[in-house]
Parts: structure tokens; C-alpha cells; sequence
């Protein structure tokens, strides 16, 4: 029997990775090979994988839209490809896998009789900065998360309860406002550090800091925040090679000393004079923004519903995510109502049209819509990924337009969503919880509905 590894990881590590986890494991039984999967999740790595099973692998597949540890597996057999593909694709992988003719990393390829070599092992620019960009994301979503919430919670005791000039003042709602403005405060710092860290490993993140923090101290905010990370990543790198030739009594000089030091020195100097225009970018960015969400609800709620549902945690909806997020930094809690009821509409679409349309769906697939409704309401949008991916050019589109009438009657109905996560269990801190729960459900039960009348019936009904 055939042995192959895995590896899977998505920047936020909670649905993506485990989804293409089982996927690859689900492909390969039915393909008579053994497989052990990795996952680079939100709790760290499970399931690791040992130097021994890699000596012994076959081929490794790495469905990842993350940093992770590649050097490992060099002198073997690897595809390389993303969290997506993993899901959609596994069947795929796997018969490449075992194909015999895949490329060995860092190293030539195996004899194929002179049969074409796969190329799945490769991967282009555009997939490589988008990991380097998730890895940040990925790093800066728990501190926003956690002090998003926070703020939020704060608010229960009122909008000025942190005031102590203010009659709302509250001493607990003051505490939870500063303890979660510093953790916010972190955002842009630690998505800088860890685009740096992507590239180039630990000598990217002092510069990356750096770059971050002078980028949320000037006010080039998130763009500043990507082109600093960006710079200080591959300055770092550029200087790692370039000193490669000092002895290895060196190393600790150049690790500690020269590196930071000189990186520091260019990549502060670089930022400190491109902040103000930087800054004029990203606040005509925000201001757009916010005069769209007031003059052109109708028109920005279709672009935030397509964008959060068209590849349901991909790079196209944490697009819309981490714009509502900084513009909840800002105290801009509008935008994020209409972002997360976009995110929450597929999987309770789905979750509707499995149970008012069931003759249409099969036993799997009414268990999955039934699992949905608990992901749609603790807003994990990745639970429609399965029944669009098979059917993805007519489940889509539906799944496009609820999420685009859920947020388009947020942002009409003037909603406020203070905390950029949790779903239904933020609930206490939506300033119109009933209207919001509303649209989402109104949004949803249309598009499960046009699902519904427009799904074939399966070819084998069951019970």
C-alpha cells in the first residue's frame, strides 16, 4: 500500500483546514492508500508528522494557505497547492500523488519513462504572497477577535461607560475598554511582523515590528501595515543571503547584531517617509467606504454579500473581514453588520434548503445541513463550502445573493455589530438584534428557497 502525507492549514485554522484534512483522508481510502494528514490549525499543529514517516512517504501533498515548515521534506516527492484545491480537488491530489511523476523538492524529478512529468508541484508568485499575507491575517485575527469582543462587552454598561466624565461611566465596563484597546492596538503590529516572519522566517520579525508599529503610529494603518511587512520580509531575507558567507562562529553576530540592525535601520527609515502619503491612502480608502455605507447602502451591501460569499473564507471574503475589522478600529461599527451577515448567510442557507426541500438532498447532505445551522449562527461560513463545490457555477450565485440581501437590509435598516466575531452569540452586543437576525434569515430563506426549486433530485433517493 501506497503511503502519502498530508498537510493542511487556512489562515484563521478552523473550518478550511480540517475540511481538506478529512477530504485528502476521504480520497485516498477510496484510492487504497494510506494517508496521515497534518493540520496547522487555530490551536497550533496537530497530528505532526515525524521525520521517520517522511523518510517513508511516497508523495506529500500540501494543501496550505500558510507558512509551514517545507524544508523537511526536501528530497521528496511534493505537491504543493491551496486549502481550496485540497477540498475541491482531493481525488485529484491523491491520483497525482500516486502517480509516480511528481516533482521531488529541491532535487530532479523521478524517471518516468519518459512520460510527461506533473507540474503540480509548483506554485505560482500570486499563491505565494497570499501566504506570506494569510500568515498575517492568521496571527492578527485572535487579538482582534479577542479585543474587538472586549470593547464590545464594554458597551453593555453603555457608549460612554469608559468616560469618567460621562454618567455611564463604569470603573469594569473602563477596564474591559483598555484591556481590549491594547489588544486591538496590536493588529497592525502583529499582520507586519508575521507577512515579515512569512518570508523570512525569525529574521523578519524584529523588522516587522518595527515596520508595523510605525505604521500604526503614523496612521498608514493596514496598507502601510502590508507594504512594511512586505519590505521588511524580503530586506531580511536579501540580508540573511547576502552575509551567508561569514563562518558559523559568526552566527550569532549576524543573527543578533547585524541583521536586526541594519533591516531595522532601512526598513524604519523607509517608513517613517512614506507615512504621510500612506496615510492619505488609507484614509481616502476608509472615508470611501464610509460615504458608500451612507450614500449607497444597496450598492456596497451586494459588494460585501458577493465578496464574503464567492469563496466563503478565502481571500476574497477575509478581504471584506479585515476591512471591517480595522473600520471597527476606526469605531465604525456599521460596515462589520453587514460583513458578518454576509458571512453567516451560506451555511444557514444551506442548512434551510436541506430542510424544507429534503427529497432533494441525500442522507450525508441533510446531516451536513443540519450541522450548518450551528456554524452559520457561530459565523463559520466554510460549512456551504461542500455543496458548492459541487455544484459551484449554480450554488454560487444563489449563495452570492442571500448573503447580498442580508447585508444590504443591515446596512439599510442601520444595524451596529461592535464585535468582529461570534455570530448569534455577540447577539447582546448588536445594537438591533431582532432586525439583524431578520435579515440574515430573510436573506437566507430566499436564497435556500431559489437553491431549493433549483437543485436536481439525487439519482438515488434515500430515506
Amino acid at each position: 500500500m501506497k503511503k502519502l502525507l498530508g498537510v493542511t492549514g487556512c489562515p484563521t485554522g478552523i473550518a478550511h483546514t480540517f475540511m481538506a484534512a478529512e477530504a485528502l483522508r476521504q480520497a485516498a481510502k477510496r484510492a487504497g492508500a494510506s494517508i496521515k494528514v497534518e493540520t496547522n490549525g487555530a490551536i497550533g499543529v496537530e497530528n505532526a508528522l515525524t521525520p521517520e514517516e517522511i523518510r517513508e512517504a511516497d508523495c506529500i501533498i500540501v494543501a496550505c494557505d500558510k507558512s509551514v515548515d517545507m524544508d523537511r521534506f526536501n528530497g521528496k516527492p511534493v505537491i504543493e497547492t491551496s486549502v481550496g484545491k485540497g477540498i475541491q480537488e482531493a481525488d485529484k491530489l491523491v491520483a497525482d500523488a500516486l502517480s509516480g511523476k511528481v516533482p521531488v523538492r529541491g532535487g530532479s524529478t523521478p524517471e518516468a519513462g519518459g512520460s510527461e512529468v506533473l507540474l503540480a508541484g509548483k506554485t505560482g508568485i500570486g499563491h505565494e504572497i497570499y501566504k506570506h499575507l494569510m500568515n498575517g491575517v492568521s496571527h492578527m485575527i485572535p487579538f482582534v477577535v479577542a479585543g474587538g469582543v472586549l470593547i464590545a462587552v464594554s458597551f453593555l454598561w453603555g457608549v460612554y461607560s469608559f468616560d469618567p466624565n460621562s454618567d455611564q461611566y463604569n470603573p469594569t465596563a473602563a477596564l474591559l475598554k483598555q484591556v481590549g484597546g491594547y489588544a486591538m492596538g496590536l493588529m497592525v503590529p502583529i499582520l507586519t511582523a508575521y507577512i515579515a516572519e512569512s518570508i523570512a522566517n525569525r529574521p523578519g520579525l524584529v523588522a516587522g515590528f518595527v515596520a508595523g508599529v510605525i505604521a500604526a503610529g503614523t496612521g498608514s494603518g493596514f496598507i502601510g501595515g502590508i507594504l512594511g511587512g512586505v519590505l521588511a520580509g524580503y530586506l531580511s531575507k536579501f540580508l540573511v543571503e547576502r552575509l551567508a558567507w561569514l563562518p558559523k562562529e559568526f552566527e550569532g553576530l549576524k543573527s543578533i547584531f547585524l541583521v536586526p540592525l541594519v533591516s531595522v535601520a532601512i526598513i524604519g527609515t523607509i517608513m517613517c517617509l512614506m507615512a504621510e502619503p500612506v496615510k492619505g491612502i488609507n484614509e481616502s480608502m476608509m472615508a470611501f467606504l464610509s460615504n458608500l455605507q451612507n450614500s449607497s447602502p444597496v450598492v456596497l451591501g451586494i459588494v460585501i454579500g458577493c465578496m464574503c460569499a464567492f469563496d466563503m473564507g478565502g481571500p476574497v471574503n477575509k478581504a471584506a473581514y479585515v476591512t471591517g475589522t480595522l473600520l471597527l478600529g476606526e469605531g465604525n461599527f456599521y460596515f462589520m453588520a453587514g460583513v458578518s451577515a454576509a458571512c453567516i448567510t451560506p451555511p444557514i442557507l444551506i442548512a434551510l434548503a436541506t430542510t424544507l426541500f429534503k427529497k432533494k438532498f441525500t442522507k450525508d447532505e441533510r446531516a451536513a445541513g443540519l450541522v450548518n445551522y450551528i456554524l452559520g449562527c457561530t459565523h463559520i461560513t466554510e460549512g456551504a463550502i461542500p455543496f458548492a463545490a459541487k455544484s459551484p457555477l449554480t450554488v454560487l450565485p444563489i449563495l452570492m445573493l442571500g448573503s447580498s440581501i442580508s447585508a444590504v437590509l443591515t446596512y439599510l435598516i442601520h444595524i451596529q455589530v461592535p464585535a468582529p466575531h461570534g455570530g448569534f452569540l455577540i447577539l447582546a452586543l448588536v445594537d438591533k438584534p431582532v432586525a439583524w437576525v431578520l435579515s440574515i434569515f430573510a436573506g437566507s430563506l430566499i436564497g435556500a428557497i431559489i437553491y431549493g426549486l433549483t437543485r436536481k433530485m439525487p439519482e438515488a433517493t434515500e430515506p
